[in-house]
């Protein structure tokens, strides 16, 4: 590459910060498209993380009343959605994604679910949903695959009532971010050999993206986008949120759902892999 081109990467970056969160928004929705159909069969009716680790505290958090109006933000698959509304609630759930959207639709209807394609880091699209109209909101493992939180968390404090609910779940940034591995080593316990499980962390403070994979065999790679606590939780307090709810989850001890020896569930119960936290307006 040349000097030249260097340069205009460069200026590109350091002049045009909107323009680079736009691209990053569009290889998110690309990435997503092209794996809704793999996501979709994989998923299902939800796996072990989802049925153990996310969704019973993500429902404690939301406290559902039957006629609620609820946002689902980055509905994926529509499993949530489904399940808000079978709780009695009146949901919107929208993704960015067309396919995931198509999925969503195919497995998960309902007729309390009214599906729509908005984009949660286009402030211009997710106005047209109005204004303190919703009673909570929800966004289930979304956040760290979105480019723009500053903007998701604005919408949603327009267009959640006072006092209105705003659960999400996501990777643990601390343990589970991409820079992360899981470690399994041998030790001498005073004369009796044992393996210790760890999770190594070599980055965290800086915010960051990475391409990975949420599941074996997937398609293509997706953007993960690293946020310390301190910037995720600082855009929910600009936006006018207070944290009133918080859950780091892991799997019981002995619990084993995957193959891999180094697979979040079987030995790493005191390692939380997900954070599930409520945010309500004040």
């Amino acid at each position: 590459m040349s000097e030249a081109n260097v340069a205009s990467i460069i200026v590109v970056r350091m002049d045009d910060p909107s323009q680079q969160t736009a691209d990053e928004n569009h290889s998110a929705r690309a990435a997503w498209d092209a794996n809704a159909a793999f996501w979709d069969a994989k998923m299902g009716d939800g796996n072990d993380f989802f049925h153990l680790l996310e969704w019973p505290p993500a429902l404690e958090l939301l406290a559902i009343h039957a006629g609620d109006r609820v946002i689902d933000l980055a509905c994926g698959n529509g499993l949530t959605s489904f399940r808000l509304a079978e709780l009695g609630a009146h949901v919107i759930a929208i993704d960015f994604a067309p396919a995931m959207l198509d999925a969503a639709r195919q497995r998960n209807r309902h007729d309390r679910v009214d599906y729509r394609l908005l984009d949660a880091c286009d402030a211009d699209a997710m106005a047209t949903l109005g204004s303190e109209r919703f009673d909570a909101a929800l966004s289930n493992m979304a956040l760290m695959d979105m480019a723009d939180v500053g903007t998701a968390f604005r919408s949603i404090a327009r267009l959640l009532r006072a006092g209105g609910r705003f659960v999400f779940s996501i990777v643990h940034p601390c343990f589970n971010n991409p820079a992360s591995v899981q470690t399994a080593e041998l030790v001498d316990d005073g004369g009796t050999f044992k393996t210790v499980y760890a999770a190594k962390v070599a980055r965290y403070l800086t915010p960051f993206r990475q391409l990975g994979a949420a599941m074996d065999d997937q398609p293509v790679p997706h953007p993960y986008f690293h946020r310390p606590l301190q910037v995720l939780f600082k855009a929910g307090f600009e936006a006018g949120f207070v944290l009133d709810g918080l859950r780091e989850c892991s799997f019981a001890p002995g619990t084993q759902t995957g193959t891999s020896p180094l697979s979040w569930s079987g030995h790493f119960s005191e390692i939380p892999p997900i954070l599930v936290a409520r945010m309500r307006k004040r």
